[in-house]
């Protein structure tokens, strides 16, 4: 079995680095730091300015790339990719860069997004003899380039993502070029850095820290970075559109040690978050956990709202992955013991307020609470950082269908009572839109609203299973 968290799983990470000698070392390091965007594969492109050459696998970055893979990508420009598939199959020929070489000469693209149109492009391209040879949606942009009528390849890279709808923060690596691309909604983060007479560009500003990088700005929505040997050149080349920023990355997909959108620090917002729904949602209580490790600094932040001490009554294993042996029955609730256990001597008698960033099935946080009562908590309050998650993305994050959700299917207190949590209560969506740096319209909600950025066409609808209208009757 594979143990996953109750949480939306995370999307996928890109890193670029151009004129440096090390290009793929540091391209590793940066896929390293990115690790948590994405654990199912990795690949990384490397360039000499004649030859591509590149390594993939299934699994953890450290695991692919050892010295001796990483010495066979020569080359002072790279771009690597961490995978999460959100479109296309759990296979090795789903992992990016994905690499052609065609008219223009060699070309290589790594994507982090999802592209709503991506199956009525690949119909359409393939009635055109164009033959694929993944499942990624991120094909279909190679598939577009190959196919433009463009004089130039940088032309052509913006004929084809020009095509495209959905979200995209992407990089091109072709044999004296790094592009970087955002899509004009701005939906996942891109980030450009220095590091002394090379350029880096990567989805979060942890991968600058690891190797020494200066965090210079954020890839601008619909901007387009290119880097070659005469520096970095900006362009703006597609429709301009209301941002919507994934205020989810602010919750929990991005690292709290990451800056985002604009250069903003993800932890004191996540800390933010939390004192805010101590404001809004106090309990009666002893003392405050988290959820590790992604409900802590929300945990601490509304310990500090309520005055109240903070503890860490659950602890995370760090090196659960991938186990084939379930006892059956031998064990409750083994699959979440795998990952979190009880701390009793912290938990007995008291009175406890658990807090988590997010509440998506239900099921795990239902294993916590019978966890944290079989400890000898007297009362546990659970509280979440975030409204209830009514709604499934299509942005580039992996997450069940609408039905799934407990926060579209029930009440709040009928989830309570799934739970079995003496109480329940989330930050509400005024409250989070507070705490978010920047004006409130320049983040997409949609998980917690159903109100999506980018409208659906009937084709889109009929490729995504959205048999259904969006906007569905709630109980």
């Amino acid at each position: 079995m594979l143990i996953h968290p109750d949480k939306f799983r995370e999307e996928c990470a890109v890193f670029g680095i151009y004129g440096h000698r090390e290009a793929a070392n540091l391209t590793y390091l940066g896929l390293y730091a990115l690790q948590h965007r994405g654990q199912e594969g990795a690949g990384i492109v490397s360039s000499d300015g004649e030859r591509i050459h590149q390594q993939k696998g299934m699994g953890l970055v450290a695991d692919i790339f050892s010295r001796k893979v990483l010495k066979g990508l020569p080359g002072s420009k790279a771009i690597g990719h961490n995978r999460y598939s959100t479109a296309g199959d759990s296979d090795l020929k789903n992992v990016q860069p994905l690499t052609v070489n065609f008219a223009f000469g060699n070309l290589a693209l790594a994507h982090n997004g999802n592209l709503i149109n991506a199956s009525v492009l690949r119909s359409e391209l393939e009635a055109y003899g164009a033959i694929f040879q993944s499942d990624s949606d991120s094909e279909v942009i190679v598939h577009l380039v190959a196919h433009s009528k463009g004089d130039t390849l940088l032309s052509r890279v913006i004929d084809a993502l020009n095509l495209v709808r959905g979200a995209f923060s992407v990089l091109v690596l072709t044999d004296k070029q790094l592009i970087a691309a955002r899509d004009p909604y701005g939906l996942r983060p891109l980030c450009l850095g220095r590091l002394k007479g090379s350029w880096v560009v990567a989805s979060e500003t942890c991968a600058f820290d690891l190797i020494g990088a200066e965090f210079v700005r954020e890839v601008a929505p619909g901007e387009m970075v290119v880097v070659d040997d005469t520096g970095v050149q900006s362009y703006f080349p597609f429709f301009e559109r209301n941002p919507a920023q994934c205020i989810f990355e602010y919750v929990y997909f991005s690292r709290p040690d990451s800056k985002i959108f604009g250069g903003n620090s993800v932890y004191p917002i996540r800390k933010a978050l939390g004192r805010h729904l101590a404001k809004e949602c106090p309990a009666d209580a002893d003392l405050v956990i988290p959820v590790p490790d992604s409900g802590v600094p929300a945990a601490l932040g509304y310990a500090e709202g309520m005055g109240i001490p903070y503890e860490m009554g659950l602890t995370r294993n760090h090196y659960v992955g991938r186990t084939f042996i379930e006892p059956q029955q031998a064990i409750r609730h083994f699959g979440v013991k795998l990952k979190l256990n009880t701390v009793p001597e912290i938990l007995e008698g008291k009175r406890v307020v658990v807090v988590d960033d997010s509440l998506v099935r239900g099921t795990t946080s239902r294993k916590i609470v019978k966890m944290i009562r079989q400890a000898g908590a007297k009362k546990i309050h659970m509280r979440i950082s975030s409204p209830p998650v009514i709604a499934p993305c299509f942005y580039g994050i992996d997450t069940p269908t609408q039905k799934e959700l407990i926060g579209f299917k029930q009440s709040i207190e009928e989830i309570r009572k799934y739970v079995t949590a003496d109480s329940l209560a989330y930050l509400s969506l005024k409250g989070m839109l507070e705490m978010a740096p920047g004006q409130a319209d320049h983040y997409c909600n949609a998980c917690f609203t159903e109100q999506y950025p980018i409208s659906f066409t009937k084709a889109e609808q009929l490729q995504l299973g959205l048999f259904e209208p969006l906007q569905l009757p709630r109980k």
